[in-house]
């Protein structure tokens, strides 16, 4: 990785604020967002598309293989994720692409893929990113890692209202059940799982808003 380009990774459990905060943060800096998370959701999003079986794991690095993700920066300088020439940055985020995200993210073959598409654009450019496994596999040498974590009843309450906002129904009871799965399966994965990196900060979010996590991180940072 060349010495100029500077990369940051935020890494912690679903609804913990990483994707937010890494955004806020990358603006902050004036450098690139990856948003490693809508990569993995653009995929899924294809194979429900398709009606794949997910536990199909060859079948699901054939697609991602002939797959192309990019992200399109908008007019209002936010990137949107682009799933083969269509714009998906809102479909991603349906409840029905979050809970089948991990059969995606746990396959081999997508994740080789995927990691090789991020380190790609960390050594083209300077970047926040953040995801489950960007300090631990994909940026091991990253100059600053930081691991988000949050209280999980507060995270649930931030989806269902992010879920609410968007216009989206959802069933909070049913909601804090997924969020649970979903971190129980994110720290028990064979490929790629949820930890923290060794020589990573924690930053709590617990009853922060989105500006005072970031104050709290760029205080870390030093340049």
């Amino acid at each position: 990785m060349p010495a100029e380009h500077l990369v940051i990774t935020l890494d912690g459990p679903a609804g913990a604020g990483k994707s937010t905060v890494a955004k806020s943060l990358a603006g902050r800096l004036g450098i690139t967002y990856l948003d490693t998370g809508a990569m993995y959701r653009a995929l899924t999003l294809k194979a429900l598309r398709l009606k794949m079986d997910l536990s199909d794991e060859e079948a699901l690095s054939i697609l991602a293989r002939n797959t192309k993700i990019i992200f399109k920066e908008a007019s209002d300088g936010s990137l949107n994720i682009n799933l083969d020439g269509e714009d998906v940055s809102v479909a991603i985020r349906a409840p029905e692409v979050t809970n089948n995200t991990y059969y995606i993210a746990r396959t081999p073959g997508v994740r080789t893929l995927m990691v090789a598409w991020q380190r790609a654009i960390g050594e083209n450019c300077s970047i926040v990113t953040d995801g489950r496994d960007q300090g631990t596999v994909v940026f091991k040498d990253a100059r600053y890692k930081f691991y988000v974590d949050c209280d999980v009843e507060e995270r649930v309450q931030r989806r269902y209202k992010e879920l609410i906002a968007a216009g989206k129904p959802v069933d909070l009871d049913q909601l804090r059940v997924d969020m649970k799965e979903r971190d129980q399966k994110d720290f028990t994965r064979a490929v790629g799982p949820l930890k923290k990196a060794p020589d990573a900060i924690t930053v709590d979010s617990t009853g922060l808003t989105v500006e005072g996590t970031v104050d709290k991180i760029m205080k870390l940072i030093h340049l």
